[in-house]
């Protein structure tokens, strides 16, 4: 790129436009020449010729010379002597802009993780480039696969655009703040923080006729659509008796935080992009049913319910647009598609205010397997959907000052402490979940939370241990009492039996935890433990390779290992336990009880050497571990018991 600027532009941000040297070239009148060519400035990498010719030609006599002759249209147009900027390598093209720009890439790039991360004036330079919709006039109703295409890359942009003027509108000083507000209006006119937002502004500069005309015309807008104005009214009401709300504070810490104990999440309708894929019910919708129901099972998120999610998909709503309507933190989006005899499922994670793509996902099968899939599916986007809030709520409670937390942040936060497994943690995790307690003495996830610090208070052996078997019980129990139906109260009630040896109320209390909520990783994993010691080895094993497929990356992946260990050998497969016990011994928050597992079980497979390794590791974290200490706290069955007390004394354990 010369110091003058880019060698060549790529407006899409509005109708597509190319423009070299200032000017903007004449584009060429075939549609599928400019779709084409705004499908490559957009592609994330080097594209089949195979996908292109299904994109945007139905069934022609010979799809790949007409991409032949759009793509010569497009070199007339990007390629010059000095640069060749379409480049076909093998069966694949890829249109290089580096010395370029393409607005709507440069907002992408710059939005990836969130546009709060921005500079001030970083956002109004992105905002500027916004001139309307995202190729504007480039709908193709002869190529439906492209034209999916756009209305997904238009409702993405969309929801940049949103989050870009919100911030601004929240952050630049009064006198600018007003046309962004404006903007962000006739962009999401639905959107009740932004009338919030402009009732509040209003009142401020007591401006207070236009606010009552303003919320008198939003009523009559949101009543006819069937949504809830009520809010509006409260916001209204608040600012005008001088309860200020700053335009730079945020909202959900200023208002929505205080009395809410979940984060809330919209799952929006399936697309189905199959060919001729019109009537709904089908697959897609009955993916994204399932998809609610599951998540509602976990009762972590508040999730919106299927009704609707699906009457807002009806009114032509993408997912980030609604789930700005109803005003929820986090978005799923998807579509699935049938071609070739494979079936093709896309699902896209979004955090609502910031535009950021938290996770997506692909998943492909054949279609004949397609039915006997479909509760796999589910399962796997259910467990990344909450461990990825999780794990996204964990790092941002951690950020924030201890006084400023709600309920749910001082929960997460105490999770983020509970997971390192180190004394000095264990006890700030019990500080926060008391926190979350006295701000919401109703929230039973931090009862579970602070029944699993007294429990590992017991299981690590860190302090005696009569006064926490009891306070794990009687925070279990009082979790119970808050919400009977939330799987963690009775996975943290089973942990709590556990201590007291009560394996058959133990093991009750586990399964009633994946009853309620079968995709609760925990409790199978914890129902694998339990059966690792007096169950079915066997069973154990399923168990637990069932809670790693439903969380992959769990904070307590290394119990999932080091339990299905245990179990191969009581099955005295030491070998294969032995892998899987170092599998648990490498993972970073283990403790000295799961290198004493690699230790017995490298020792009972003959590799002896290794085996010490792990003896010494267990060692230098408490001086004097051996075997008293680990059956202690695994008090397997008999048979099991006499292995791993051999595996100790061949290396000096005993």
């Amino acid at each position: 790129m010369s110091g003058s600027g880019p060698a060549i532009e790529l407006r899409m941000l509005g109708p597509l436009r190319v423009v070299r040297g200032g000017e903007a070239l004449a584009l060429p009148p075939s549609r599928k020449v400019r779709g084409l060519l705004a499908y490559l400035a957009l592609a994330p990498r080097p594209v089949p010729r195979g996908q292109l010719c299904e994109l945007l030609w139905d069934v022609p006599s010979d799809p790949r010379g007409e991409l032949r002759w759009c793509l010569s249209r497009i070199r007339s147009l990007v390629d010059d002597d000095a640069r060749r900027r379409v480049v076909t390598r093998g069966d694949t093209v890829e249109l290089d802009l580096a010395d370029g720009l393409v607005d709507a890439r440069e907002v992408a790039r710059a939005t990836e993780h969130g546009v709060d991360a921005l500079a001030v004036d970083r956002q109004r330079s992105l905002e500027a480039l916004f001139g309307g919709e995202l190729l504007d006039g480039l709908e193709m109703e002869a190529s439906p696969l492209f034209n999916g295409w756009l209305i997904a890359q238009r409702q993405r942009f969309r929801a940049c655009h949103a989050a870009l003027i919100e911030r601004l509108a929240r952050t630049v000083p009064d006198d600018e703040a007003l046309g962004y507000l404006e903007r962000w209006r006739g962009l999401a006119p639905f959107d009740p923080r932004v009338h919030e937002t402009l009732l509040t502004w209003l009142a401020r500069r007591g401006r207070f006729h236009e606010g009552d005309e303003h919320l008198a015309a939003t009523v009559t807008l949101f009543e006819a659509e069937g949504l809830d104005a009520e809010p509006l009214r409260q916001a209204w009401r608040a600012a005008r008796a001088d309860r200020r709300i700053e335009i730079v504070a945020s909202i959900p810490d200023a208002v929505v935080a205080a009395g809410r104990q979940r984060r809330s999440i919209a799952v929006m309708p399936f697309v189905d992009r199959s060919v001729g894929a019109r009537v709904p019910g089908g697959v897609a919708d009955a993916l994204a049913q399932d998809v609610i129901t599951r998540l509602a099972k976990l009762r972590s998120l508040l999730v919106i319910a299927q009704g609707t999610v699906f009457a807002l998909h009806e009114r032509g709503m993408g997912a980030e647009e609604a789930a700005r309507t109803l005003d929820v933190d986090y978005a799923v989006s998807g579509s699935v598609r049938q071609h070739d005899g494979r079936f093709t499922v896309n699902v896209e994670l979004v955090e609502t205010r910031s535009a950021r793509l938290v996770w997506a996902e692909t998943y492909r099968y054949p279609m004949a397997e397609l039915f006997e899939v479909l509760d796999e599916i589910g399962d796997r986007i259910v467990a990344a959907v909450a461990a990825e809030i999780e794990t996204l709520e964990r790092s941002r409670a951690v950020l924030k000052p201890p006084s400023s937390l709600d309920a749910w942040e001082a929960c997460h936060r105490g999770l983020w402490h509970m997971y390192r497994y180190r004394k000095p943690d264990n006890d700030q995790a019990r500080q926060f979940f008391q926190l979350s307690l006295r701000i919401d003495p109703t929230f039973s996830r931090a009862y579970a939370g602070l029944s699993f610090t007294h429990f590992q208070e017991v299981f690590q052996g860190w302090e005696p241990s009569e006064p926490h078997v009891e306070a794990a019980n009687e925070a279990a129990a009082q979790g119970i009492l808050a919400d009977e139906r939330d799987p963690a109260v009775h996975w943290a009630m089973g942990r709590a039996l556990f201590l007291r040896r009560r394996w058959d109320e133990s093991e009750a209390a586990l399964a009633r935890s994946i009853d309620l909520s079968p995709n609760f990783a925990l409790g199978h994993y914890n129902l694998s433990f339990i059966r690792s010691l007096h169950g079915d080895p066997q069973t154990a094993i399923a168990d637990t390779d069932l809670s790693r497929r439903l969380s992959p990356f769990d904070p307590m992946l290394f119990g999932m290992f080091g339990t299905r260990a245990m179990a191969l050998v009581r099955l005295e497969q030491f070998a294969e336990a032995a892998s899987w016990a170092v599998k648990a011994a490498g993972r970073p928050n283990a403790f000295p009880h799961i290198q004493a597992i690699a230790a017995y079980s490298l020792a009972l497979a003959g590799s002896l050497d290794e085996a010490r390794t792990y003896a010494a590791a267990a060692r230098r974290a408490v001086p004097g571990y051996g075997v008293a200490n680990f059956l202690a706290t695994f008090p397997f069955e008999r048979a099991g018991e006499v292995l791993f007390r051999k595996g100790a004394r061949l290396v000096g354990m005993d």
